[in-house]
């Protein structure tokens, strides 16, 4: 399997109990798993993860 370069939150500590969301690039697409659960990877599209942060950002002001 090739090496795929999770990114996770700057806000995230990496210490244990302190899990959170990594994405990767996949091929034009983005890959996501929560750190706590690696073996479960979603893909979607830029567009898709955008309108979500978007959507999750106006729920949080």
């Amino acid at each position: 399997m090739a090496h795929i370069p999770w990114q996770k939150s700057s806000f995230s500590a990496s210490t244990t109990g302190n899990e959170c969301v990594e994405v990767a690039p996949a091929h034009g697409a983005v890959l996501l798993r929560e750190s706590d659960e690696p073996s479960l990877v979603i893909e979607t599209t830029h567009g898709s993860l955008a309108a979500l942060i978007r959507a999750v950002k106006v729920q949080v002001v």
